[in-house]
């Protein structure tokens, strides 16, 4: 993918499916499990990425600075964004080189209205850590029903997206970036009388996510192109090892599902 013929062409989407182990998503895809997000996938199956960071804040931070998870096969391989900087290995001519100090920055300044729509406490705006990362967006969204305690949070996030999409000109390129928080613990009330967060509530959590996320898609093909990115920042463990959560070094933490495609513009009948 040229991501110089992209960008200015295309508006730009960044999910992150926060917290989505590679193993949970890889499962749930060839169950049938997810169709829409599988319909979209390239030959309907995620690929296998190492995250380079073992939670949100630290991976977020890598991410905008043009270091997407890398392919999960000895490289070099080359990136879709980079910020310029002397004695980058992974940069090629096909890679969008910004002189930004962060990805977000970068786009700005090739006329993106950049929009954030937060998830996980690290994007909650409450405190000055929580301001960072929604910080470098021009228009950045939290409250509570966006977040991890909110059992329908997937389906506000994607209204208040497909709301803010539809209220900008078409002409107007965007980059819409999405924390989806639902499959972050606490996910356990996606699984009826559940009493703790486990790997079944974690699939259960991606299946509702799959399940709220065709609206937005709709809404980018009505504005289309768009070019699309959608992957996990680290996954977490459930007793893997004798280990809980993340933030650590496992193989489960470090492994993730990634996605890139384009959706077309959706013409009229």
């Amino acid at each position: 993918m040229d991501m110089n013929a992209v960008v200015g062409s295309h508006d730009l989407l960044f999910i992150t499916l926060d917290t989505l182990r590679f193993d949970v998503a890889e499962a749930l895809a060839a169950q049938g499990r997810t169709p829409n997000l599988s319909a979209l996938l390239p030959g309907g199956r995620w690929e296998q990425r190492h995250s380079p960071a073992s939670f949100t804040y630290a991976a977020h931070h890598a991410f905008f600075a043009g270091f997407l998870p890398t392919p999960a096969t000895p490289g070099p391989h080359p990136r879709l964004f980079s910020m310029r900087f002397e004695g980058s290995e992974t940069t090629a001519s096909n890679t969008c080189v910004l002189d930004a100090p962060d990805l977000v920055t970068g786009l700005a300044g090739r006329g993106y209205h950049t929009v954030c729509i937060g998830g996980v406490g690290f994007f909650n705006k409450r405190n000055p850590l929580g301001n960072v990362l929604p910080g470098l967006f021009a228009e950045s969204h939290w409250r509570s029903e966006l977040g991890v305690t909110d059992a329908r949070s997937t389906e506000h996030q994607v209204a208040l997206a497909v709301q803010r999409l539809e209220a900008l000109p078409r002409e107007q390129r965007v980059f819409l970036f999405i924390n989806v928080s639902a499959l972050h613990q606490p996910n356990r009330h996606y699984v009826p009388g559940a009493t703790q967060d486990s790997r079944e509530s974690h699939a259960a959590a991606l299946e509702y996510v799959d399940s709220r996320l065709p609206p937005l898609f709709a809404a980018l093909r009505r504005r289309g192109p768009a070019f699309c990115i959608v992957c996990s920042d680290h996954g977490t463990t459930y007793g893997e090892d004798g280990f809980t959560g993340h933030r650590l070094a496992h193989p489960v933490v470090w492994t993730v599902p990634y996605a890139e495609f384009l959706l077309p513009r959706e013409t009229a009948p």
